[in-house]
């Protein structure tokens, strides 16, 4: 249950080996349902949510603001996304902002926003009005207290603690909270307790270019 509760679909053995390490072997999820003995209900949820949590990975989806229904972003370069569930119901194409959720307005092929003044990426949002907060491990450098994942665009907090690189827990990428550049770019020049140039608070949110 805490795997699926943090985003986590995938299952991997607590077993400690040689004294301190962790077995971390991939449990199939066969495997998994047969010893924690679920009931009907419970497998019913946990299969659902694993396939929300795997689809969540590998495709771009959203319910659709009219139906409800999933839709799918196939061009990740346009906010503007058609339901075709609803284009066959009101037999008319139906167009939504990936964004803000409301039916499209202005030109159909648009990459930041719709044509809505108040369009603003919910996460942009969250971005703009997040807190500061320190690095006590770094030098109690002072940084913004969420940052985009600069790989997948996930939105991720700091603990405060340890070094200054975080890894995504959707597409698992190291990177620096403080510069935004991957571990293994920053690490060589600037090392991982040590301060580097701090972005200031993300703007826009990265897209991910998933590797096929």
């Amino acid at each position: 249950q805490m795997s699926l509760y943090s985003g986590q679909y995938k299952f991997y053995c607590p077993a400690i080996t040689h004294g301190t390490e962790k077995c971390s072997a991939e449990w199939p999820y066969l495997e998994v349902r047969k010893l924690a003995v679920l009931s009907d209900s419970e497998q019913a949820h946990f299969e659902e949510n694993m396939a929300l949590l795997a689809a969540a990975e590998y495709c771009e989806f959203k319910s659709c603001p009219s139906c409800e229904s999933y839709v799918e972003r196939e061009d990740l370069s346009n906010l503007c996304v058609k339901c075709t569930i609803c284009t066959a119901v009101k037999k008319k194409s139906f167009q939504f902002c990936w964004q803000c959720l409301r039916e499209w307005k202005g030109p159909a092929a648009h990459s930041l926003r719709c044509s809505y003044d108040d369009c603003v990426h919910p996460d942009v949002d969250k971005l703009a009005k997040c807190t500061n907060m320190r690095l006590s491990y770094v030098n109690n450098v002072e940084c913004p207290a969420i940052r985009a994942c600069p790989t997948c665009g996930l939105l991720l907090e700091h603990s405060g603690f340890a070094c200054k690189n975080l890894m995504c827990k959707r597409c698992k990428v190291e990177f620096c909270f403080l510069c935004l550049k991957l571990k293994r770019i920053c690490n060589p020049i600037c090392g991982p307790y040590d301060v580097c140039s701090v972005v200031p608070r993300q703007t826009e949110i990265p897209v991910w270019k998933r590797q096929c």
